[in-house]
Parts: C-alpha cells; structure tokens; sequence
C-alpha cells in the first residue's frame, strides 16, 4: 500500500489520512476520521458510495456519510438506558433520543490506522469509560478487506465492564454514481420490521412485512410505495424461517445474503452478507441538499447491525458486551457490473 495521503486535520490539530486499498476490481478510499469510506470505485471505475472533500465538511455537512458510527449505531430511546441495575444517560442529540453514539460518536474520532496490504487496512480506537456517557473502557477495530468484487468489514471489540455495543458502517451508496437512488430495485430478505414512533424508536414486536408497503422479500423499486421514504430496521429471516440473531460477545455468526441493490440503467449491483441480525434500510430522503452537498435520495443505506432501542428491549437479540467477551461482526459487499 502506497503511503497515506494528509486528507486534513481535526480542530484539535489530530491528523487525518486517507489510505487507498485497490485490488485491481475495487478501489476504495478510506479516511482515519471517522473509519470512514470516501470513495468507493467498482470494476468500470464508477465511485458508488456518498463521500465530502473536507474535514470541515465530515465534521459539519456529514449525516454520518460512510462512517463507522457506534458506539451505538442507530437509535436509543429516551437516551438512557439501564445495565445490571445501573441507569446510563446518555446526549440527547436526535430530539429527546440518541443516535449513532452521540455527539462526538465514532464517527468524529480519529481511528489509528495500520496497513497490512495493499487491500488490506485495520482501523482502531479506545473509547474511555464513560465517553458519551457510555460504561466501560471500549477497544474497537475495523478492518477493511478487498477481495475481488467484495469489499469486507470486520468488526471487533473488547470491554473492561458491562457496555453495550452496536457498531456499523453508514455508507450511502449510489450505483448509478449520480442522480438520486428512487429507481434502484432493492430486495431484503426480511420477513418481520420494526414499526417505530415519530422518534423512530420500535413501539413493540417485529411486526410481518407481507400484504404492507415495507415488504421488499420481493424485489421492488425503492419509490414503488411510501413515496420510497424509508428508516427502517428490517429483522433478517434464518434459513429455518424464522430471525434470530447471536449475541454480541459470541462471535459473528454464518454470513448469509441479506440484501441486494440493483441499478437497472447501468446494470450495476450490490449484495449484501452479514452475520447481523437486522439491517436499517434509510432510503436518504431526508438528506437536507442545504445542510449536505446532496440533496434527498441522493444515496440508500444498508446498516447492519443489532436492533434500535436494543439496550432497553430484552426481547431483542442483545446488545451487551461484557469483559472476557470478543464482540465479532462481519458485513461484505459484493458489487457486479453488466
């Protein structure tokens, strides 16, 4: 791997680089802030994915674009949350919720970088007891993969005390490398979601996507209903039928194909693996084109990743990771062109 390029610097003067993995199929541009993809260039040299030309715009024009968000992705209601007895409150920076770990989550965090490769690169960071408000001293990584057409995400963590843990990757992508995303074709499969409330906490029980407009088992463009304005956690179907997901100190789990995208004017397409049980489909209509270089619709996201709201549900597949466990998540990205 070439030597990094100096991308910019933090407020409080942190380097950061971009490093470039290129396997000859898949180039991809990876930022220490943030753990964040850039670019992502398939086989015909399209960039697919969401990426800003600043640190200032990542720090303030950003919706989490390609970020590692954590150290909890997506939402958790009320910002707080109860562990073995003991209240957490956490930054209320979604309404009264919080979301994709805070203020100043993963994503503005400046990850050590350590090459392996010219398509291979590991990203870490210590997040200390009680940053966010969140318990326990966090080690995480990232290690980023290219292997042909596929582009793989390990996750890993350890803890010094109870904490809980959602960590995922919030690329938007866009396979015809422009335009808006209302015309791509999107299959889940997905047989339960998670109806949510105005905040867009889950209000009970995955409920069944069949004879409803959030049914994408069959593929379906995104504008096809609900004027294509998703944000929301769609629970993966097992090979027996039914969802299930391992908890977080078990280790990943089988990869299984989850999800596809598919342009059909340009004919290129993303399948999506993971060992998670669920995934967010945000669909970017509320990209802000005033606030953001792009406007809505300008790109989807497929976060995978435990439930919203997990911390408080225990009904859902857990979130908690505790000392002595290893926190193992993996997500590919499979991308073909016609």
């Amino acid at each position: 791997m070439a030597a990094p390029d100096h991308f910019g610097a933090t407020p409080e003067g942190e380097r950061v680089d971009r490093y470039v993995l290129d396997n000859g199929r898949l180039r991809v541009a990876v930022l220490t802030l943030g753990a964040t993809v850039q670019r992502l260039e398939v086989a015909d040299g399209t960039d697919v994915v969401l990426g800003l030309g600043s640190v200032d715009d990542y720090l303030n024009r950003s919706r989490y674009f390609g970020a590692v968000v954590g150290r909890y992705g997506n939402r958790i209601g009320g910002a707080r949350f109860t562990l073995d007895g003991t209240e957490y409150r956490l930054a209320a920076n979604d309404g009264a919720n919080s979301l994709h770990g805070g203020v100043r989550g993963f994503d503005k965090r400046v990850w050590r970088a350590e090459p392996a490769g010219p398509a291979d690169l590991l990203l870490s960071l210590v997040s200390p007891d009680g940053e966010e408000g969140y318990p326990g001293t966090l080690a995480a990584s990232v290690r980023y993969l290219l292997d042909g057409d596929t582009l793989r995400l390990e996750y890993r963590a350890t803890t010094d005390a109870p904490t809980v843990l959602n960590l995922t990757n919030h690329s938007y992508f866009n396979l015809a490398g422009g335009g808006d995303v209302r015309g791509h074709v999107v299959s889940l499969a997905a047989d339960r979601y998670l109806p949510v409330d105005d905040g867009k906490i889950p209000t009970g029980e995955p409920a069944p996507v069949a004879g409803t407009p959030f049914d994408f088992t069959v593929p379906a463009r995104v504008d096809a209903r609900l004027g294509g304005r998703y944000d929301h956690c769609y629970v993966f179907t097992d090979d027996a039928g039914s969802s299930t997901g391992s908890s977080t100190g078990s280790g990943g789990g089988a990869l299984r194909g989850r999800a596809t995208v598919t342009d059909p004017d340009s004919g290129r397409s993303l399948e999506v693996a993971t060992s998670e049980p669920g995934v967010q489909f945000y669909t970017g209509h509320m990209l802000d084109g005033a606030a953001t270089p792009f406007g809505p619709f300008a790109g989807l996201c497929l976060e995978t990743q435990r439930f919203p709201d997990a911390p408080n549900r225990p009904e859902f597949p857990s979130a908690v990771l505790r000392p002595g466990e290893t926190h193992v998540s993996v997500t590919e990205y499979r991308f073909a062109v016609s």
